[in-house]
């Protein structure tokens, strides 16, 4: 063989890299692992409560959508009637539209935070209903601390209580329902704020 042949294939001028070996290892006693985002992906419950979720999104996005469909067709009409009226006529007109814009941009900002605190509630109860399960498979396999599985980068993943978990909120709760949580409106800034950056 000729050194050419010998030598690591090249990507970019770097050497090829060696495929990862998978980082297992033995199991340690005690020490067990735990997902919640996989608890919450993969639970009935869970997932009735995205779908649930993601109706209310739906819904508070169309109340912006139906507000915005008119302004935009004002705007295009106020573009297009620009020429024809006057300097006080058009500032006037467009004031008033960045008025209801802003107004608009306040609502949706509004609603978001509405449904994130749907979402915050929703996911706090089904954790509330969760940790019996968990203390209940914790104790089943004998662990003295618990991990965010998340925050492992590898390693033996036999004492990981997710499926376990999963399988017990399942058999506990399937279903859940709840209502887009409701929060008071926040006075309206007209702009001040931001321009004094």
């Amino acid at each position: 063989m000729t050194s050419a042949q010998t030598a690591s294939p090249r990507v970019g001028g770097a050497p090829a890299q060696p495929a990862a070996a998978p980082l297992g290892g033995p199991i340690i006693a005690g020490i067990c692992l735990l997902s919640r985002e996989a608890i919450f992906a993969n639970a009935e419950v869970g997932k009735v409560a995205t779908a649930r979720l993601l109706e209310l999104t739906k819904a508070a996005q169309a109340e912006i959508d139906n507000e915005r469909t008119p302004l935009e067709t004002e705007a295009r009409t106020l573009e297009t009637q620009r020429a024809s009226l006057s300097a006080d006529q058009l500032r006037q007109r467009s004031e008033a539209m960045a008025n209801r814009w802003q107004a608009l941009q306040q609502k949706a900002a509004h609603n978001g935070r509405e449904i994130e605190a749907t979402r915050a509630k929703a996911l706090d109860r089904i954790a509330t209903e969760a940790q019996p399960v968990i203390a209940q498979v914790y104790a089943g396999k004998n662990c003295g601390l618990l991990l965010d599985r998340g925050a492992a980068l590898g390693g033996n993943y036999a004492n990981d209580l997710t499926a376990g978990v999963v399988e017990g909120l399942n058999a506990r709760i399937r279903t859940i329902s709840f209502e887009r949580e409701r929060l008071p409106a926040q006075p309206a800034t007209n702009g001040q704020g931001q321009r004094s950056q």
